[in-house]
């Protein structure tokens, strides 16, 4: 019991160690070049989510009393009580999984698009402390973390005595562990892809989009490439995915880029046939829309086959899957009037979620869907059903459905941690509505502010109530909240402080201040609060 809980102990610290990294080195520098103006702070918030607030409650809770405890482990030989106390927090857990997906999207596009931004990452990277680890490296581990405890515990409770003083806390804490880690089950599975992602990523001497959420790695080896003039066959190297094929040539270096791409086929029409070849058996033709290659597996290529087949047919399943389910949903559109959004709803085009202004983009409507939109994205016209058939000016989407157009990539496409609609948390809320919002010393902004009840620990802020991303959130757990009066403190307002982030709000009434408040300070120490009552007087447009 004692070895298992002293490496509960000695893993902790390496990963208190890694979330410092995370937080105080890589976060932390990114944020003070962002404050600068050279690229959004918004970004780097989205990129780390909440992990300042893992990191506290790891360095500042749980360390210090796993320390203590191992420290008189000959008196107390325990850890089940501790885990108990502290296993609820693991919650905040599901918040950093469930944005790993967009954080590697937007650290792979602003590592493209800003090279300051590369550069302070690649300095981090190349000292010792990082390992020769890329930062993506890094952000891997809070995923992986809660499953770690759960097979230590498991370990721990096989070697504890049934009769044990002990026994019935440590298995009420991997109850609560356990179902914590099912939220990291499926991204432990992404991760250990995105780990191979990595690996192609460095082999290829950073080939384009190989790092992406959306692809899956399915296989990988060598294979001879039968040439098309004479009996010479040359040496390959495949890299198959769940969308792509990369043929490849090899590149005799020691160290760094080991292949080079020569041609990236697409899944999408691609045909794998059995050839004949007297002089080379197990060959078979491989034919996209790209390029057809005639190719010789090193043995019986049975396998090799089966996963060209097996992919091939779950990319044609997954396309008509989403058809289908394009059709159901689209089935009304057009032959009834839809609801038109308010235009002071919004504060962004629902579409292409640019802001609006007076002059360059204005509001317009979409007589299918309702949703306010730019003119870019309302120049296009259909025949409506519910109008007569009358041609009417539509958004895109609503083009291209009603047309039979259909873009499947774009309408596929995942949405952010930013990207969800407030009207969708606003109607499934723990509390919303409007505040007056200032970080550190920025002018005040009316935002609507929302805590959905499906992530009670983290505070929402949109700029409208119908607006389709948020601006900004704020994982609440490990803040302090200030309530006391400073002098240049407007009426009715309070902060939210965590190192050198500063969060003020003000609200109408001391009321609905208070309201806010007893919401907040439940969920900054990690506990799902309770939806407050609502009064008459405030009403649901005031606080829901």
């Amino acid at each position: 019991m004692y070895n298992i809980a002293n490496e509960l102990l000695m893993t902790e610290k390496a990963y208190v160690s890694r979330l410092n990294l995370l937080d105080n080195v890589f976060c932390a520098n990114l944020m003070e070049e962002a404050m600068k103006g050279t690229f959004p702070a918004d970004v780097v918030r989205n990129i780390f989510s909440n992990i300042s607030s893992i990191h506290v409650f790891h360095a500042q809770f749980l360390l210090p009393d796993l320390e203590k405890r191992m420290s008189e482990w000959s008196s107390c030989p325990r850890i089940g009580d501790i885990l108990l106390k502290l296993t609820p927090f693991l919650k905040m857990y599901a918040e950093y999984v469930k944005n790993f997906d967009n954080a590697m999207e937007l650290l792979k596009l602003w590592t493209e698009k800003s090279p300051l931004f590369k550069a302070i990452i690649q300095d981090i990277q190349s000292q010792e402390v990082c390992a020769s680890l890329t930062l993506q490296h890094h952000m891997l581990e809070p995923v992986q973390r809660v499953p770690r405890y759960e097979m230590l515990l498991k370990d721990y409770l096989k070697k504890l005595p049934q009769d044990a003083s002990d026994r019935h806390d440590a298995e009420k804490s991997l109850e609560i562990i356990a179902m914590a880690a099912t939220h990291s089950n499926s991204a432990i599975r992404k991760t250990e892809n995105l780990k191979k992602l990595l690996e192609i990523h460095e082999m290829l001497g950073g080939e384009g989009d190989i790092v992406n959420a959306s692809n899956e790695f399915i296989k990988e080896g060598s294979i001879l490439k039968l040439a098309a003039r004479n009996t010479s066959a040359m040496e390959r190297y495949l890299f198959l995915f769940n969308n792509v094929l990369l043929y490849c040539v090899p590149k005799f270096s020691l160290v760094g880029q080991k292949y080079t791409v020569r041609t990236r086929i697409g899944i999408d029409g691609l045909k794998v046939v059995e050839t004949s070849n007297e002089d080379y058996p197990h060959t078979f033709q491989v034919s996209g829309k790209e390029r057809s290659l005639e190719l010789q597996g090193m043995t019986a290529c049975s396998c090799v086959w089966q996963a060209f087949q097996e992919t091939i047919a779950i990319f044609h399943q997954k396309n008509e899957t989403f058809k289908t389910a394009s059709k159901e949903v689209d089935v009304e559109l057009g032959k009834r009037a839809p609801r038109w959004i308010r235009d002071n709803e919004v504060t962004m085009c629902m579409k292409c979620r640019e802001p609006f202004n007076a002059l360059t983009r204005r509001r317009h409507h979409c007589r299918a869907c309702g949703y306010v939109v730019c003119w870019k994205c309302s120049d296009y016209k259909a025949a409506l059903e519910y109008d007569n058939n009358k041609v009417n000016k539509v958004c895109k989407d609503c083009y291209s459905i009603l047309s039979g157009q259909l873009d499947s990539d774009e309408r596929a496409k995942k949405k952010g941690i930013l990207e969800i609609e407030a009207a969708q948390f606003s109607g499934n809320s723990i509390v919303c509505g409007f505040l007056q919002y200032s970080e550190k010393t920025k002018p005040w902004q009316k935002m609507w502010c929302v805590i959905p009840q499906t992530e009670a620990l983290v505070l929402y802020l949109y700029g409208a109530p119908q607006d389709v991303k948020a601006q900004s959130t704020i994982p609440l757990l490990g803040y302090a909240v200030e309530d006391g009066p400073r002098s240049a403190d407007v009426p009715h307002s309070f902060r939210l402080t965590q190192s050198k982030s500063v969060h003020s709000f003000y609200a109408e009434s001391e009321e609905l201040k208070q309201r806010w408040l007893r919401v907040i300070r439940v969920a900054v120490i990690g506990e799902v609060p309770e939806a407050p009552p609502c009064t008459e007087e405030q009403g649901v447009s005031a606080l829901c």
